[in-house]
């Protein structure tokens, strides 16, 4: 549910004053059946609504444009390998990022993966991909 926090304390708010009011116009046992269960339920939904983390909020349409992985080395693989990283957009422009995992440059392609890939600023060969037919 979208802003649940805010519409708790809303709510919460909305009970304690209605309880108020209801102990304030109906004086005696009658007002005090409804104002006091009215009272402790707001109480309770506002104790909720501070406990409650903030909500996630989504990211923008330039901050998705604008984001990028982190440029650090990547442990080695298996038998020394090295590890590399590669992102793409699913969105246009797609675009995608290249990770090498042993010197931790990060270099953008236009397009999709391409069929082989060196680094261009330690030199090693991340990939070599035979054209399938």
């Amino acid at each position: 549910m979208q802003h649940l926090r805010t519409n708790l304390f809303i709510a919460a708010w909305a009970l304690i004053l209605f309880a108020v009011a209801i102990t304030a116009g109906l004086p005696g046992s009658g007002g005090l059946m409804i104002a006091a269960p009215s009272g402790l339920i707001g109480i309770c939904m506002l104790l909720y609504a501070i406990g409650m983390r903030e909500e996630a909020k989504p990211m923008s349409d330039i901050d998705i444009a604008r984001w990028s992985p982190d440029a650090e080395a990547l442990a080695p693989g298996a038998g020394g390998s090295v590890m590399y990283r590669i992102d793409t957009t699913l969105d246009s422009p797609i675009r995608t990022s290249i990770l090498c995992g042993a010197c931790g440059h990060i270099e953008w392609v236009d397009g999709q993966r391409p069929l082989a890939y060196s680094c261009i600023s330690c030199g090693r060969e991340l990939w070599e991909q035979q054209e399938e037919e």
